[in-house]
């Protein structure tokens, strides 16, 4: 009898980029790392400025994978501000500091039924695009409040929310790279390393899955060449995203981050594709590995 060879130790990467909607320049950028580079996901904020833009872009880009890029701060609101009087002032901006923001959530019963409204109404605007949910993260990464987590978590049979992010990256690795902004690296870390601890625990709880490290917080605006090429031959987990903010800066457009060129020459460096190659990573995408049968095999990993 002939023995099965073993099957080959497989290795995913997702690289996204954030912001899509924000404005035209970050939607062309986006998409020239999907079409030349190695972005194959993206997150689409659709009370974004460049939102309808972005749905016509992304339908000529069947391979791209777009999940929603919820926005409670830093950001418009879909819904009219007369519906949510305790979220967003009379213009229909969420507040611009996040810390702020994240204590009205958590402290003002007031916000809870308001943002239940909005998480829907932004939920409902993604699936009136046509566009297939592909996963859920947020603005500033907001979504992992738990107050705004719990809401998701309560929605995802509805709206069909099958993964979410939740930054979890090494804060040794960070540093070996690059200790700029160390304090606040520090903080980050602890913050958001309780928060996904804290998620973990109730996304396996309702079958909602994640990758095992989401690499770009700790390196927000800089996630260069550099930096990739560094980090990825030190990554060991199996299941990873990527993500950063590429952008083309336009006259007259606002910037959604000051690196913006730079990481969109991140994302179409050869180098950084070569790195991913040679250190076993295939490129994919949520919804490819949510339709082939190797997502059974990274669940919770």
């Amino acid at each position: 009898m002939v023995e099965e060879k073993e099957q080959k130790h497989r290795r995913f990467a997702i690289i996204n980029g954030d912001d899509f909607g924000f404005s035209q320049g970050v939607n062309q950028a986006i998409i020239q790392a999907h079409s030349q580079g190695v972005l194959t996901s993206t997150s689409l904020m659709v009370s974004g400025d460049a939102a309808e833009d972005a749905i016509a872009l992304a339908k000529n880009y069947p391979d791209l994978a777009v999940g929603l890029h919820l926005v409670l701060v830093c950001g418009k609101s879909v819904l009219p501000p007369s519906q949510i009087p305790h979220l967003v002032d009379s213009d229909g901006n969420f507040s611009d500091n996040p810390t702020q923001a994240g204590l009205n959530y958590q402290f003002n019963q007031a916000t809870r039924e308001e943002l239940r409204q909005e998480i829907r109404a932004q939920l409902e605007k993604f699936r009136d695009s046509g566009l297939q949910l592909s996963h859920v993260d947020g603005h500033l990464h907001l979504h992992v409040h738990p107050v705004i987590l719990g809401i998701l978590v309560d929605l995802a049979n509805e709206f069909n929310i099958k993964l979410m992010r939740l930054p979890s990256e090494e804060l040794a690795k960070s540093l070996k790279l690059d200790q700029r902004n160390l304090l606040i690296k520090i903080v980050w870390s602890v913050v958001f390393g309780q928060l996904r601890r804290y998620g973990e625990n109730l996304l396996k709880a309702h079958n909602i899955e994640f990758a095992n490290r989401v690499y770009g917080l700790l390196q927000t605006s800089n996630v260069t060449e550099e930096y990739l090429l560094g980090l990825i031959p030190q990554i060991q987990a199996d299941f990873i995203e990527i993500y950063s903010h590429p952008a083309i800066v336009n006259a007259g457009e606002p910037l959604n981050t000051p690196g913006g060129e730079i990481e969109l020459g991140a994302l179409l460096s050869e180098r950084v594709r070569e790195a991913l190659v040679v250190n076993g990573f295939e490129l994919t995408n949520y919804v490819k590995l949510n339709s082939v049968a190797a997502s059974s095999a990274l669940k919770y990993n």
